[in-house]
């Protein structure tokens, strides 16, 4: 996509707020990979898609800066506005005046070198009791948890995409969904002058092996470069 659309597209969608695109300007100015964050559009798909889906609880691989964290726990707390706000217009206590919440994300970050710089955004945002931010692997931290997802991010290390959908999948709720970020990896999964790269090997692994898996329903959107939608099937249920 070019310049000119990408610039389209931004001045045609929900703005970005002033505590985002001073967090996505940080990310640039004070870390290695400032690309690796979701920016603006990205952020407004992940928010709306957890509006639209209404999930309990997120699980993400892959914090990084916090920035898709926030967006996608902006999303929970849109679920919980709404709802307090059509329970107070109805005049029902019961249906939710309260401030509390129970929908909440879980994000890991396996570079502990990350924390100091994303803790801070991630608790000073508007949303800080909605995320839990854990530093470890959420291959093996996840499962310890003891709770039941009803969507998740995968945007971690591609090389191990497999290993992470395999980890998740039971811990999905049936008619959960898996959103999987750079599926398309910058055009690299049908280039083969990156047959020996590991990130791109591990993407491709990935894709084949989600394009395969008769339990779900699958879709990439070709956003940035690629997002792949999984949608759980109904009718499987999963021993915790």
């Amino acid at each position: 996509m070019n310049f000119e659309l990408d610039n389209y597209i931004d001045c045609h969608i929900t703005p970005e707020d002033d505590y985002l695109y001073r967090l996505w300007r940080a990310t640039n100015i004070h870390t290695i990979h400032g690309r690796m964050a979701s920016g603006h559009l990205q952020g407004e798909l992940l928010k709306m898609l957890v509006m639209m889906a209404r999930p309990k609880n997120i699980l993400e691989v892959g914090t990084f800066s916090g920035y898709s964290a926030i967006c996608l726990a902006r999303g929970l707390k849109a679920i919980d506005d709404e709802a307090r706000q059509a329970g107070c217009n109805a005049g029902t206590k019961q249906a939710g005046c309260s401030a509390g919440t129970e929908r909440k994300l879980y994000t890991f970050e396996i570079n502990d070198e990350m924390e100091d710089f994303t803790r801070p955004w991630i608790d000073g945002s508007d949303v800080a009791g909605y995320i839990d931010f854990l530093i470890g692997d959420a291959l093996k931290e996840a499962p310890k948890l003891g709770v039941r997802f009803d969507m998740a991010f995968i945007d971690g290390d591609k090389r191990t995409y497999c290993e992470t959908y395999d980890t998740l999948f039971p811990l999905m709720n049936a008619g959960g969904i898996i959103l999987a970020d750079n599926t398309l990896w910058d055009g690299h999964v049908v280039d083969h002058a990156y047959d020996h790269d590991q990130q791109t090997v591990g993407i491709r692994r990935f894709n084949d092996q989600v394009a395969a898996d008769k339990r779900v329903d699958v879709v990439i959107l070709p956003e940035r470069d690629g997002l792949t939608m999984i949608r759980l099937k109904g009718n499987h249920n999963f021993e915790f």
